[in-house]
């Protein structure tokens, strides 16, 4: 099972989702997630990981524990590792607070200055994502967000999770 994770910011708080689907190039969800917050941490530059980290910790929260067990990887929309110094970004700090049981891989739509990140151009686009993980090698990642279905730059799972909090 896999995990794909994004967070939707409203005027006070913010809606966290959850798309969980069964292997690499699944077509269908087997679970959505929601997890409604009323209110959130504010905005600290530099320190975006203490707004955003609780409110996916807010999904896994609701996952029964014979599905947070089935969990082979957690992907989330933006960075692992900020640079090759290794700064860390919001998927570093969720795999530190899941003390490195699951793999984190995250997909960014855009290149951060001075990143590790691999580009991976998938579909006809001609622009990458970012790919960067903790837990997994990242080429190894690379691979597996490129076997993800759908014929877009976004993986459908990915475009899925968007959706799903931003309409809820």
């Amino acid at each position: 099972m896999l995990l794909c994770l994004d967070v939707d910011y409203r005027d006070r708080g913010a809606v966290a989702a959850g798309v969980l689907f069964e292997g690499w190039s699944s077509v269908v969800a087997s679970r959505e997630l929601i997890a409604p917050l009323p209110e959130v941490n504010p905005y600290v530059p530099g320190s975006f990981y203490l707004r955003e980290l609780p409110c996916l910790l807010a999904v896994l929260a609701l996952l029964e524990p014979h599905l947070s067990s089935a969990l082979e990887a957690l992907l989330i929309d933006g960075y692992v590792w900020l640079d090759g110094a290794g700064r860390k970004g919001l998927g570093a700090h969720l795999f530190e607070h899941l003390q490195g049981r699951l793999p984190v891989i995250g997909v960014a739509k855009t290149s951060f200055a001075g990143s590790a990140a691999l580009p991976l151009v998938r579909g006809h686009s001609k622009r990458p994502l970012w790919i960067t993980s903790a837990g997994l090698d990242p080429e190894v990642a690379a691979r597996h967000v490129a076997t993800m279905h759908g014929p877009h730059r976004i993986p459908l799972m990915l475009q899925r999770v968007d959706r799903l909090c931003r309409s809820s």
